[in-house]
């Protein structure tokens, strides 16, 4: 069911229409954001190559067992770099989550306002476990770009630098080794990871998408797989996705071994190499006095264990930079994937005509005229995304407040398509005014505002009576009283089943499973009617149900209506009584049916 107001959401960001880069940019919560994070991940990176090099000076130095009180700055200083690492670590990880999970909500409202304008017709061809997998797991990949891309990246440069100047200090050929090192460990982990796991890590989203929609579909049609005994070979194709996403999974971790050893290998070089450079430099030991700390170019026994030692600390920092290189890869996956969706060209607006070659009025759509037809239709045919020719002959009504009009013709000439076309889900040619007003001057919005579609299937939340009709009030759920609810109820006959049962809060079940059909349907219409709507837009609303029982709920829904006009699709008769106009559609090429 269409026809209740969507909230705004403030400061959305737009979806791009075309573009991974639009995208990406928005996944950035913006360096002012950013800003805390970076500092707080490099100051934690600092103090554990600070908390290794104390350590290893106190060590060396507590063994030549000087005075205490030489080395109770030490003690301090290992004790505060020991505290600081975990506070800056806990720190970092609060600011940047804070600051990706801001952008987040943002993201995935953005990406709901740009399929609104697709749905149903041009997302018809997606399954729904790899949309939703696109709209879930994609989404929160995408934040990996802040936290597991972008912030392991600087802080390791911020380290790195910091550590080859303080070595330099001490030896400027153990810091150029050490340099040196860094780098080729570095870009020899990545290339590898990504000779290794690149593939491997650009198809996992995909599997992802798919696994989730062979899941779905388990568990959605386990009645029909029951009844058709092919629970089995559903299940075989589960696990032959979850097969082939698992084997994926173990080359990307290959990869990250990989990488990992390279880099644990140029660590134990880089101690060696550290370890030879410094004992080229070694000074004899010395009292402690003013000459503490060894001149430039000189390195005293204490300083060579942390020559020695710092590379450890130094490439367990740098060890983030495979995974972020790998990180990013699966970062732009998703975005390929979200952006293979969400820029689908949403041809002519929900409101527009296609191929009018009038100037679409701009009235206030708010003050529609009293004295025009509730709904007028000038040789309105309905297309189909990617179609040139339309899905059956133009229609041509006038309808005004409290009339019905029943739209009959066989099965597949476009009864459905006309009821999407009517509300905008679906391009029109021709003229469509609601209230006479033109909907080339309608946003999609706007015109499900006033024409609300009531479909043959109309979906009901796995929640209660009340959460199921109070989505459709025009100013918001939360904005339904009790007393519309039961007004609404009343109207299509469900006043007294529902009393008879838990009221409001009868619960109704996954898609309706704890109703009849007839129920349902009234469901859906109560919907439509507590929206507002002045035009209702009924699609077989009789569909599965006996003759006899047709003819009643006919009555009975369109009796509900009031003084709204109705437009009743319908593939089984329905009595003269009952409704004002006739239209019979018929299919693209033939005589247009006209009825004013």
């Amino acid at each position: 069911m269409t026809g209740r107001t969507t909230p705004t959401v403030p400061t959305t960001p737009a979806m791009p229409t075309a573009g991974r880069a639009a995208l990406l940019r928005l996944t950035m919560p913006g360096w002012r954001r950013m800003a805390p994070g970076l500092c707080f991940g490099a100051l934690s990176g600092l103090c554990a190559v600070l908390l290794l090099a104390a350590s290893a000076y106190l060590i060396t130095r507590a063994a030549e067992q000087p005075p205490i009180l030489y080395l109770s700055l030490l003690v301090v200083g290992v004790r505060a770099f020991a505290l600081a690492r975990a506070t800056f670590r806990y720190l970092e990880r609060l600011s940047s989550h804070d600051a990706a999970f801001r952008v987040l909500a943002e993201l995935r409202v953005g990406l709901v306002e740009r399929l609104i304008p697709l749905a149903p017709a041009r997302l018809g061809g997606r399954r729904r476990g790899d949309l939703l997998a696109r709209m879930v797991s994609d989404v929160d990949q995408l934040l990996d770009r802040p936290t597991r891309v972008i912030q392991p990246l600087v802080s390791s440069a911020i380290v790195a630098l910091a550590a080859v100047a303080g070595v330099a200090f001490l030896d400027p050929s153990a810091a150029a080794l050490l340099a040196g090192l860094l780098v080729v460990a570095a870009t020899a982990g990545t290339l590898l990871h990504g000779a290794l796991a690149a593939r491997a890590e650009r198809r996992t989203a995909g599997l992802r998408g798919r696994l989730a929609d062979e899941i779905l579909e388990l568990v959605a049609d386990l009645d029909v797989l029951l009844a058709y005994d092919a629970v089995e070979a559903q299940l075989r194709r589960v696990e032959d996705v979850d097969a082939r996403l698992r084997r994926t999974a173990l080359r990307s971790a290959a990869g990250t071994g990989v990488a990992s050893a390279v880099l644990a290998a140029a660590s134990g070089a880089a101690v060696l190499g550290l370890l030879l450079v410094g004992l080229d430099a070694l000074e004899p030991p010395r009292s402690l006095g003013p000459g503490f700390l060894p001149r430039p170019g000189e390195v005293d026994p204490a300083m060579l264990a942390v020559l020695a030692l710092v590379p450890l600390a130094v490439f367990d920092v740098v060890a983030a930079v495979p995974p972020a290189i790998s990180a990013r890869r699966g970062v732009l996956a998703s975005a390929r994937r979200i952006v293979d969706v969400a820029s689908e060209p949403p041809g002519a607006s929900a409101g527009t005509s296609a191929g009018s070659s009038e100037e679409p009025p701009a009235p206030d759509p708010s003050a529609p005229d009293p004295s025009a037809p509730a709904l007028e239709l000038i040789d309105v045919a309905v297309r189909r995304p990617g179609a040139t020719a339309p899905v059956s002959a133009p229609v041509t009504l006038r309808l005004r407040a409290g009339e019905r009009a029943v739209v009959t013709g066989p099965s597949g000439v476009g009864k459905t398509a006309l009821a999407q076309g009517l509300v905008g889900l679906l391009d029109h040619v021709g003229t469509l005014r609601v209230g006479g007003v033109d909907a080339a001057a309608l946003t999609g919005e706007q015109l499900r505002r006033r024409v609300c579609l009531i479909e043959q299937d109309a979906h009901l939340f796995d929640a209660t009576i009340r959460a199921n009709l109070a989505l459709a009030h025009p100013q918001g759920p939360e904005q339904a009283d009790d007393a519309a609810l039961w007004t609404v109820l009343e109207a299509v006959g469900l006043g007294g089943w529902a009393q008879a049962r838990e009221g409001l809060d009868t619960p109704v079940g996954m898609d309706g499973v704890l109703l009849s059909g007839g129920q349902a349907r009234r469901i859906a219409v109560a919907r439509g009617l507590l929206s507002g709507a002045e035009v209702l837009v009924l699609d077989e609303p009789t569909a599965h149900v006996d003759p006899a029982m047709a003819d009643r709920l006919h009555e009975e829904l369109l009796g509900a209506a009031g003084d709204r006009a109705v437009v009743l699709l319908s593939h089984v008769p329905v009595a003269d009584r009952l409704v004002d106009h006739r239209v019979r559609l018929r299919a693209a090429g033939d005589e247009p049916d006209s009825l004013i």
